[in-house]
């Protein structure tokens, strides 16, 4: 398995590729955007999946586009699915993006496990930033989305926010066995061991 990533837009939002090395399959995790530098992130790969670590408007907005384009499947939460229909939900309506509407095809649950070729990709669920927030581990490799940041945590002051929960899922990856790369939804690229260190959030759970 390898990862490539790249930021888009003007939030800086990190979208990932795990690339199954042995099959050159492949999983999106987030989508802010159908563009040219998407398809570049893309490439020859074949996109099996486009995996939502949320339903926020910024990880979205280009899934419609790039599944119709690969003919992928599109899989998110069920307390975020809504998200990926009504610009209210996702805080499009809000923000002055364009949302087109889009079905999710494959609906996650806390444990389900994702096969892409021989590599396989768990599902943990980490509300706290929305209701249906999830990470997804693979490897040494966790997509954190907008739960876990370099020295700080996703904001839980949107519609669905908790910060009970988000402590609850922050002690839960801060107990996922051994190091790992940190892929974030946003801003820089970490890893456990750094955040279970320096990151008060996580310190203090």
């Amino acid at each position: 398995m390898s990862v490539r990533y790249s930021s888009f837009g003007d939030m800086a939002n990190n979208c990932c590729l795990i690339v199954d090395d042995s099959t050159n399959k492949s999983a999106l995790v987030d989508c802010t955007e159908y563009s040219d530098r998407m398809l570049e992130l893309i490439g020859d790969t074949e996109l099996e999946y486009i995996l939502l670590t949320h339903g926020h408007y910024d990880h979205i907005l280009g899934a419609k586009d790039v599944r119709e384009k690969f003919g992928c499947k599109i899989a998110v939460s069920a307390e975020d699915a809504s998200m990926l229909t009504s610009p209210r939900d996702s805080l499009a309506a809000f923000s002055g993006a364009v949302q087109s509407s889009v079905q999710p095809d494959i609906i996650l649950h806390d444990g389900d496990v994702i096969t892409l070729g021989e590599t396989k990709i768990k599902v943990i669920s980490t509300p706290g930033h929305t209701k249906g927030s999830v990470c997804f581990v693979s490897g040494d490799s966790l997509f954190s989305g907008d739960t876990l940041f370099r020295m700080s945590c996703g904001r839980t002051d949107f519609p669905g926010g908790s910060w009970e929960e988000m402590q609850q899922s922050l002690k839960k990856l801060r107990e996922l066995d051994g190091d790992m790369k940190v892929y974030t939804g946003h801003d820089s690229i970490t890893s456990l061991d750094f955040e279970r260190k320096n990151n008060i959030y996580m310190k203090t759970v």
